[in-house]
């Protein structure tokens, strides 16, 4: 698509709303996606060294 001026590519015919409101609500998931796994690998991380050191 061609738009007119750089206002009329962020409203993109009055429906920018929805589109860069499901952008930012992709973005969001995401980075608290890798929150989660960073978190759930710290975890499983140290409780590897704590059965390592059990044993």
């Amino acid at each position: 698509m061609i738009w007119e001026s750089w206002s009329a590519f962020w409203d993109m015919g009055g429906r920018g709303f929805f589109v860069w409101g499901s952008y930012g609500a992709l973005l969001i998931a995401i980075v608290a996606e890798l929150i989660a796994l960073r978190s759930a690998r710290k975890k499983a991380l140290e409780s590897v060294i704590e059965l390592k050191r059990l044993s």
